[in-house]
C-alpha cells in the first residue's frame, strides 16, 4: 500500500507510513447442530466481532514518502500514542481512506474498535525505524436493562424495559436515509431507534444496497429505515 493510495487513522492519529498489508476478519457466530434423523443443520446468527491486524513502520527520521499532519514527529510520539490507546481502556475509530493513483476515491473502512495488543520490533536491517504489529477488535456499545417486579394478588411478574436513549423517537413508517462520510450502521440505528444494537434491522432491509458486509457502507448509498 503506497503513500498515494491509503491513509490509516487510529482515532485522529495518521500513521506516517501506510502498512503494506491489512487483514480484516469478520468472525462467524453460526452454530451447527445435529438433529436426530435429520443430520446437521446450520443455525445462522449475527456476525461476531471483527478482528483487524496490520504491521506498520514508524520512522525515526523524516522520509520523503512519509506523511505527517502537522510536521515530522519521531517514533516516541507514535509509541506513546499506541500506549495511551491500550491503557486508556476507551474505544476509538479505525479509519482507512483508499484512493487510486489518479486521486479518485475508493471505499473507506470506518469502524469503532479497541486496542487488543501491539508488538514492537527493532531489527538492525530496518535501521533506526521501529516495526509495530497491531491487533484491533471491533467495539459494540452495550448497556444494562431494568427489570421491574410487580407484586400484587397474582404471582409476581417481571417486565423488561428496553434500553433507549432519551429524546429519540423510533420511526412509525418506513423511511430512507442517505449515507454520509463517517457513518456506520451502529450510529445510524442509534440515531433512528435510540439503540445501536438494532442495526441488523436496517442491514436486513438494505442488504441489496450494502452487500454482504454490514461494516462497509459508503457515502451516497440510500438505506431503508423500517418502522418498529
Amino acid at each position: 500500500m503506497g503513500k498515494s493510495g491509503y491513509d490509516f487513522y487510529l482515532n485522529k492519529c495518521l500513521l506516517p507510513v501506510a502498512p503494506p498489508k491489512l487483514t480484516v476478519k469478520i468472525n462467524n457466530e453460526n452454530e451447527t447442530v445435529t438433529l436426530i434423523n435429520e443430520g446437521e443443520i446450520n443455525i445462522l446468527k449475527m456476525a461476531g466481532l471483527t478482528d483487524i491486524e496490520f504491521e506498520c513502520r514508524i520512522p525515526q527520521e523524516q522520509y520523503p514518502f512519509a506523511v505527517y499532519k502537522s510536521g515530522f514527529k519521531g517514533a516516541d510520539y507514535f509509541l506513546d500514542y499506541f500506549e495511551n490507546l491500550k491503557t486508556g481502556k476507551t474505544p476509538f475509530q479505525f479509519i482507512v481512506c483508499r484512493r487510486r493513483p489518479t486521486g479518485k476515491r475508493l471505499f473507506d473502512t470506518n469502524i469503532r474498535v479497541a486496542m487488543e495488543d501491539y508488538k514492537i520490533t527493532e531489527d538492525a536491517k530496518e535501521g533506526f525505524d521501529v516495526m509495530v504489529k497491531v491487533k484491533l477488535k471491533q467495539w459494540r456499545d452495550y448497556g444494562t436493562k431494568t427489570v421491574n417486579i410487580t407484586n400484587n394478588m397474582e404471582k409476581p411478574r417481571a417486565s423488561i424495559e428496553p434500553q433507549r436513549d432519551v429524546g429519540v423517537t423510533a420511526p412509525t413508517a418506513t423511511q430512507s436515509y442517505t449515507v454520509v462520510k463517517g457513518d456506520c450502521l451502529w450510529n445510524i440505528a442509534k440515531k433512528f431507534y435510540g439503540n445501536g444494537s438494532k442495526y441488523p434491522t436496517i442491514y436486513n432491509a438494505s442488504r441489496s444496497v450494502i452487500g454482504g458486509n454490514p461494516n462497509l457502507i459508503y457515502p451516497g448509498q440510500v438505506l431503508t429505515i423500517p418502522a418498529i
